[in-house]
């Protein structure tokens, strides 16, 4: 695949992720409160699909591991919402096994190996630690929502998301800058705006 296309798929995928963050930053200061609509979690979901085919073409494992992790807390909050549960039971499964296929079809055709993936040569071994860290940096903040929103039986982004989300955008966006990846560049270099500015509208809510 022409490396043209390649990038078209993570520009959109970051273009995706950036209309989910301006949606919910729309709206939050409409509200003047942080708000979760609907349409942040389905377009996160639609872009963590683009950008973990993104991640498989270019043979980046930092990328891969960063959307495998998250792909399913997207799924989890759309439940939370009742929106899950109205999507076609085949389109349901093929989302839930998407992950899994794809990562088989790759090994079978000889596409990668796990080998081959985290020692690419063309990334050095402390650039792929500080992408991997990043990146579960950037992951935690999920997993933080997820246990989050588990206890109030809601989906919500605390500030503890917001802190995570600014702290991970950084180390990915010094990653991106040694990788030379103008997709990541652009996708956490708008991000890191609004995670800030989502933390000055919550600093006065009693949640946090």
């Amino acid at each position: 695949m022409s490396s043209g296309l390649i990038y078209a798929i993570g520009f959109l995928a970051q273009l995706l992720f950036s209309g989910r963050l301006f949606v919910q930053w729309f709206l939050s200061e409409k509200h003047k409160r942080i708000v979760t609509p609907t349409l942040f979690w389905k377009l996160s979901l639609i872009a963590s699909f683009l950008l973990f085919v993104y991640g498989y073409l270019r043979e980046d494992f930092a990328i891969m591991l960063g959307q495998s992790l998250t792909y399913f807390i997207y799924i989890r909050n759309l439940h939370f919402q009742g929106e899950w549960q109205k999507a076609p039971a085949a389109l349901r499964y093929f989302l839930l096994a998407f992950p899994l296929l794809i990562l088989i079809y790759g090994y079978n055709n000889g596409a990668y190996d796990l080998e081959i993936l985290l020692h690419n040569t063309q990334i050095p071994q402390w650039l792929m630690i500080l992408g991997i860290v990043g990146q579960l940096v950037f992951t935690l903040r999920f997993v933080y929502q997820w246990w989050y929103s588990e206890q109030k039986k809601e989906s919500h982004l605390p500030k503890g998301f917001w802190r995570l989300s600014a702290l991970g955008a950084l180390l990915i966006m010094t990653y991106a800058i040694y990788r030379m990846d103008p997709v990541l560049m652009v996708g956490h270099g708008s991000g890191l705006i609004i995670y800030l500015r989502n933390l000055f509208i919550g600093k006065n809510e009693k949640v946090a």
